[in-house]
């Protein structure tokens, strides 16, 4: 399933239910960005051409919603980005006290035209539109699908796939949600197809279905502010596609090749899967269904 409008990817995580939960092994973003330097410069912070010399600035959105952020507080290093940006910074030699934050609309952020950040970080999927007006580093963020289901569900406690195969499964017709389901869980029975996911989530309350898949943002959003009593059951592997998140940077920045080459060494070295493993599934409770 495309990623939900940004409006309800942000209110996503306004109440999202933080439960300690573990067991989770995330797949880890491809790199694929070449993650050159401009210019053939070294990405020392001494060389990097930032907006103020021997700081990096970092925008996201005001307010910065949880599980992304915590607390609306971008600068304390807790919730996945945060966490992300400042393993960035630190691979690019800023020491934490050297970053700045500041906070720049969602829209604005993609925008064509120079911008009041280094980078941002704040849910951008990576598309060919907005390649047009902004560049994008290295994805450090695959977009999962997972289950969700009323707390009273029979599937309310699966932990695995195999849980899942005698479940009565529902998704949007033509996405990813559905391939999920009909490629990976298997179920016994064949799957509820729906126009909408609003059609869907009707079905669910409803009982006429015993889970739902869709997006793991859009799982966040359904569970925290329009059906308080469903959960999230767990996300299933990677299938399709995926969307991914990158940060975003000016239109031919002389820093997006620096700023890759930090995420992509990141990727290699398990760091982005450890904190979405902290961040996303042990703290916001969506653990992986293997």
């Amino acid at each position: 399933m495309a990623r939900p409008s940004t409006t309800v990817t942000r209110l996503a995580a306004t109440a999202a239910v933080l439960v300690a939960l573990t067991g989770c092994a995330p797949e880890e973003p491809t790199p694929t960005a070449t993650g050159t330097p401009a210019g053939g410069s070294t990405c020392t912070k001494e060389s990097l051409p930032t907006r103020t010399a021997g700081k990096l600035t970092i925008g996201t959105d005001d307010p910065a919603y949880e599980p992304w952020f915590s607390g609306n507080d971008p600068t304390n290093g807790e919730g996945f980005e945060s966490a992300v940006a400042y393993a960035i910074a630190e691979k690019l030699g800023y020491a934490k006290e050297d970053v700045v934050w500041t906070r720049v609309r969602f829209d604005n952020a993609i925008a064509p035209g120079p911008k009041e950040f280094d980078f941002d970080i704040n849910q951008f999927s990576i598309t060919d539109a907005r390649k047009q007006a902004v560049d994008f580093s290295s994805p450090y963020y695959k977009v999962r699908q997972t289950v969700i289901a009323l707390k009273s569900s029979k599937i309310a406690g699966a932990a695995s796939l195999a849980d899942l195969r005698d479940a009565k499964l529902g998704a949007q017709v033509g996405t990813t949600s559905y391939s999920a389901i009909t490629e990976l869980v298997k179920p016994s029975s064949q799957p509820q197809v729906y126009n909408t996911n609003d059609d869907a989530k009707k079905a669910l309350q409803n009982g006429q279905i015993d889970g739902l898949v869709v997006d793991l943002p859009t799982a966040f959003y359904i569970t925290a502010a329009e059906i308080t009593d469903a959960k999230i059951v767990g996300q299933v592997p990677q299938v399709g596609v995926p969307e991914m998140f990158g940060l975003v940077l000016d239109k031919g920045s002389a820093l997006t090749g620096c700023v890759s080459t930090a995420v992509d060494d990141l990727s290699r070295a398990g760091t982005l899967t450890e904190l979405e493993k902290k961040w996303l599934a042990q703290v916001a409770g969506a653990p992986e269904l293997t």
